[in-house]
C-alpha cells in the first residue's frame, strides 16, 4: 500500500471532522508525514468544507493542529 498524498490526507481530515472528529489524531499524523514527504511546511484547508466555518472554529482547528506539529492555513474561497 502506498503512502497517502497531502490531498488524500486532507480529505480524510475533512471526513473525520464531519464524523465528530473520529480518529482525528491519527489523520493529523498521516497529514504530517505526507507534508514531510512532499517537502511542504503547512497544510491548506478550504474553509467552506469545515464543520464550523467561523472565526472561532478556524482558530480552534489551527490551535489543535499546531499542538500536534502541523501549521494550518486557509484558502481564499
Amino acid at each position: 500500500m502506498s503512502e497517502p498524498t497531502v490531498a488524500e490526507a486532507t480529505n480524510r481530515i475533512y471526513e473525520s471532522l464531519h464524523a465528530d472528529n473520529a480518529d482525528i489524531d491519527m489523520h493529523i499524523e498521516t497529514l504530517k508525514a505526507a507534508l514531510a514527504r512532499a517537502g511542504l511546511k503547512e497544510a491548506v484547508f478550504d474553509p467552506a468544507r469545515l464543520v464550523q466555518n467561523n472565526r472561532s472554529g478556524r482558530k480552534l482547528l489551527q490551535a489543535y493542529f499546531r499542538q500536534r506539529g502541523v501549521t494550518v492555513k486557509f484558502s481564499a474561497s
